[in-house]
């Protein structure tokens, strides 16, 4: 497999793109923050995010995928010059340290599809089969087993990521648009309905719900993670940057948006005085908890249910598909070949991935430190394009021959002024409300979601990276993509 591999069309690098965005996020993430942060007044905070960090950094990451034609160490050299390789890095390790754990999130989602359709899971048993379930070591079985799917496509090449893709995303939107609808005509669903499109106006004078809406949008769009550059390396050189990126930012907000009318709608008919409990449940609790209990109450129930968990199941698997390609494409900027490539994928994610499967506290652990990582993410982005040039990459590259949707210069000012500002914002309020959770070992390295944690395994990355930046400027800017 060589670089000059390519999408067969615009189709299938949407499909796999919007594979790469609408992740477990979509789907458990975006209700319970919905319900938590006013509803209505969310959704107006929430797609103002959309126009001024999403697309913008997609347009930057496609714009760097396009360009540069290898992975985000490679192509942040061809952009921003050879000191900049640890930047590249910085994006590359976030996005991997978060498939070390994400894939056994996967594997948790095809346990409960399997256990949906067996019958195994039921109301009564939900908090039961989650304990003796999770941490455990058939935690460990489905999160391989994630990962070897997720391997056994990429190992095909971007054909075999764009085959899979025209297969899942397609019906992954009909999964969650039948469950949407089935939530809509259940008796009581209305309530639900008008506390997400209703907004109380004077909610949006909470600086929290900015934040959050912020917030949503940096961990469940993809934007600056580096996947969407990952498959911006294999599209066409007249391909329509501005356009698409529009195109994968309404894609992923509709699935959140259904995602949200099929968990708000049921909780509303089915048991509205359990909304609170919900809310508190945490993503996990609201999941695998909370919804089978739910599910249990509706007439058919059991038949939404495994669509529900077969929704999660896509969800899941596609965007760790993208997480693994990602790698693999950097090492094989490195000079590995594709297979060869995979195989370390393989092998490294099966043995990082191993203490987030049988403990939750250290997946909880890592799940923060790089979630919060990924604002850091959007600011080197930013960085970079400031060193092209963020108007020259405008005009050069954004607005190049196939552009039907030329980008004024509005994008040029939200990139260089208004997305670092948000990143700096973001994770100073994150790291703040961290100290706030416990005050007394708040720069404690060994809590699981301190400020300590996140800044020693932040710094260790980081040192690293800038010992390498001059082998990965010879080893990966020099060298011609494998």
């Amino acid at each position: 497999m060589s670089a000059t591999e390519q999408f067969s069309s615009r189709w299938g690098l949407i499909l796999a793109t919007l594979g790469m965005a609408v992740g477990t996020g979509n789907i458990w993430r975006f209700p319970r923050i919905v319900a938590t942060n006013g509803g209505g007044a969310f959704l107006v905070a929430w797609v103002v995010f959309l126009f001024i960090w999403s697309v913008p950094l997609m347009i930057v990451e496609f714009s760097f995928g396009k360009r540069g034609r290898k992975g985000t160490v490679g192509s942040f050299i061809a952009m921003a010059g050879k000191g900049s390789g640890w930047m590249g890095g910085w994006v590359a390790l976030c996005a991997t340290a978060i498939m070390f754990y994400y894939s056994v999130v996967a594997g948790w989602c095809l346990r409960y599809f399997a256990a949906a359709v067996q019958g195994g899971l039921t109301g009564e048993n939900s908090i039961g089969f989650w304990e003796s379930y999770a941490g455990s070591g058939l935690a460990w079985v489905t999160n391989a087993i994630a990962l070897g799917l997720a391997i056994t496509v990429v190992w095909f090449g971007v054909r075999g990521i764009e085959k899979v893709a025209k297969v899942l995303i397609p019906s992954l939107f009909v999964l969650v648009l039948m469950l949407a609808i089935r939530a809509v005509t259940l008796p009581g669903a209305a309530a639900g309905l008008e506390f997400l499109f209703q907004p109380d106006w004077s909610a949006l004078g909470d600086v929290r719900i900015w934040l959050q809406a912020l917030t949503q949008n940096a961990w469940d769009t993809g934007a600056g993670w580096g996947l969407i550059l990952t498959f911006a390396v294999y599209m066409k050189s007249r391909e329509d940057i501005p356009l698409n990126a529009f195109l994968i930012g309404f894609g992923n907000n509709s699935v959140s948006l259904l995602a949200g009318i099929m968990v708000l709608c049921t909780v509303f008919a089915i048991n509205p005085g359990a909304r609170s409990e919900i809310v508190g449940a945490g993503n996990e609790g609201l999941t695998f908890i909370w919804m089978p209990q739910l599910f249990a109450q509706m007439p058919g129930g059991r038949f939404f249910m495994i669509f529900f968990f077969l929704a999660l199941s896509f969800a899941a698997l596609t965007s760790l598909i993208s997480m693994v390609e990602l790698l693999t494409r950097n090492l094989m900027d490195a000079g590995l070949k594709r297979r060869k490539a995979v195989i370390v994928v393989a092998l490294l994610a099966l043995a990082f991935s191993t203490p987030s499967a049988l403990s939750l506290s250290f997946l909880h652990n890592q799940d923060w430190v790089w979630g919060v990582g990924l604002m850091l993410s959007g600011l080197l982005y930013a960085v970079a394009a400031r060193r092209f040039g963020v108007e020259r990459l405008r005009r050069e590259v954004v607005n190049s021959d196939g552009c039907d949707l030329p980008i004024g210069k509005w994008w040029t000012f939200i990139i260089s002024v208004v997305v670092p500002i948000e990143a700096v914002v973001l994770m100073i309020w994150w790291l703040w409300e961290a100290r706030g959770w416990d005050p007394e070992h708040w720069l404690d390295p060994f809590r699981s979601t301190s400020v300590g944690t996140v800044l020693a395994q932040w710094a260790l990355v980081l040192v690293a990276l800038l010992v390498l930046n001059r082998w990965l400027g010879r080893r990966i800017g020099a060298a011609r993509a494998a």
